[in-house]
């Protein structure tokens, strides 16, 4: 496209197409990309907070790989577009939003960004207390200074700034500087994990001991747990199912995005996932209690020199993991509010201080927190902005789009005044039957307002906005005749 068939209010060189002979990225790269994704914090916390809920070894394990087996439907889905046209993931969202509309979801993925880089920042900032207060006791002893409703310690808070800091001076840096980060990530956190899964097989006494563990659940309290632990494990990656044009548009071709992502997403995070299964199993053996976060598990080891090495290794690769996943999506999201006056590194500085406000301490304070509020309410949302896009993409343009006009308020996808209705009702209409669900799971609303089929929907969150949200939508477009 031309400098001429564009408007400044939808362009910029951030949101622009990336030309063919620009489009470099092969199978193994996408793959690389999902391994080095995988391999993070959260999911391992993600496998061992299943543990913590009462499943065994093998039922944590199962409902990953199902989890990550079903989002990868959707991610190739809407990884097409990038491959075909080039363009970012709040681009591609004007075909069915409208050129003004795509701010929505746009804007919705970004909050939800913004809280996995509040998430992971706290996990880098406590690695780094817990390394500190080895060498600095008096740092676990500091006077309160914030409320009790912040449920934050002095020591862990200063831990979390600092940390924050390195974030937003990486930001400052750009994009190139984290670089040297990843390929330390990519060496290193690996060779971290195998160490940690020998040193639980040796400390539970072999493998036998540690996979014998029961399940403390079974029958229908095994399915009430399931299922929302399964919708749980689908809302984990929900944010990069939208998005993945973001990445997608670099591909090669479409056979480089679709078997990369089939070789790199499932089995990297199943095998990741066994690690965290692994450890957790073992430390009830170990301690008589499950321990599901690494960060917390590595504070409880002797040897003062290999806690640090360990601690530092945690933050290195949590920073890194968090400006590659956190910070590139939602400041291209960000940019799409204001591409003259917004770029990456002020869409950074966004995220960071919203990362912030989300109080990421608490949304990780305990397993039942993570999956059933955090993973499960904001797929409520991200599952229904899946649908209309993939329903838009493939049954209303028949995967046709005309890329100049994306970027014209006044061209077909403006729509009305920028908006269309139809994915609006659409979205709107995907996300209310989760609402009930949502307000027992926060405990703003009894068990007895609502019926319980009504109020069992949420643990299906995602599936039910993805498909409710969908087929509304194609129901609305077909009778507009757009």
């Amino acid at each position: 496209m031309t400098e001429t068939n564009h408007e400044t209010s939808l362009y910029n060189k951030d949101l622009a197409p990336i030309p063919q002979n620009k489009r470099t990225w092969g199978t193994w790269n996408y793959a690389a990309l999902w391994i080095s994704m995988s391999l993070c914090i959260p999911t391992y916390m993600l496998a061992s907070s299943l543990i913590e809920g009462g499943m065994n070894w093998w039922q944590s394990i199962l409902t990953i790989f199902i989890g990550n087996t079903v989002v990868l439907i959707p991610m190739i889905l809407n990884g097409h577009a990038g491959a075909k046209y080039g363009i970012p993931f709040p681009v591609f969202a004007r075909a069915s939003f409208g050129t003004k509309g795509a701010n929505i979801p746009a804007l919705l993925r970004a909050i939800v960004a913004c809280g996995w880089f509040g998430i992971q920042t706290w996990i880098g900032g406590f690695a780094i207390y817990q390394m500190m207060k080895l060498w600095v006791p008096s740092l676990a002893t500091l006077p309160q200074i914030f409320p009790d409703s912040f449920g934050l310690q002095t020591g862990p808070a200063i831990c979390f700034f600092i940390f924050w800091l390195l974030n937003m001076w990486v930001v400052y840096l750009g994009v190139e500087s984290i670089k040297k980060l990843l390929a330390f990530k990519a060496f290193f956190l690996p060779l971290a994990a195998l160490a940690l899964l020998f040193w639980a097989i040796n400390a539970g006494h072999g493998l036998g001991p540690i996979l014998s563990q029961p399940s403390k659940l079974s029958g229908p309290a095994f399915w009430a747990y399931f299922f929302p632990a399964l919708t749980g494990m689908v809302g984990f990656w929900a944010t990069l199912s939208l998005n993945i044009p973001d990445f997608t548009r670099y591909a090669k071709n479409q056979k480089a995005q679709i078997n990369g992502q089939i070789i790199g997403l499932p089995p990297s995070m199943t095998l990741f996932a066994f690690i965290g299964v692994v450890v957790t199993s073992a430390t009830f053996i170990i301690y008589g209690e499950s321990i599901w976060d690494p960060v917390v598990l590595a504070g409880k080891f002797e040897n003062k020199l290999l806690v640090s090495i360990a601690m530092v290794a945690v933050a290195i690769s949590t920073l890194a993991t968090n400006i590659a996943a956190n910070i590139v999506s939602p400041a291209n999201d960000f940019a799409n509010l204001s591409p003259k006056k917004i770029n990456f590194r002020t869409g950074g500085y966004i995220t960071g201080v919203i990362g912030i406000l989300i109080f990421p301490w608490k949304l990780i304070a305990d397993p039942n927190g993570y999956i059933f509020t955090w993973l499960i309410a904001y797929s409520s949302l991200l599952g229904p902005v899946g649908g209309i896009m993939i329903a838009d993409y493939y049954f209303i343009r028949k995967q046709q789009l005309q890329v100049d006009e994306l970027y014209q308020h006044k061209g077909r996808y403006g729509f009305s005044k920028g908006f269309n209705v139809a994915a609006i009702i659409a979205l709107l209409v995907g996300i209310v039957p989760n609402i009930p669900g949502f307000l027992l799971q926060v405990k703003l609303v009894s068990a007895t307002a609502f019926p319980v089929w009504i109020s069992d929907l949420y643990h299906y969150a995602w599936f039910v906005g993805f498909i409710v949200s969908g087929f509304v939508y194609l129901l609305l477009m077909k009778k507009s005749d757009r």
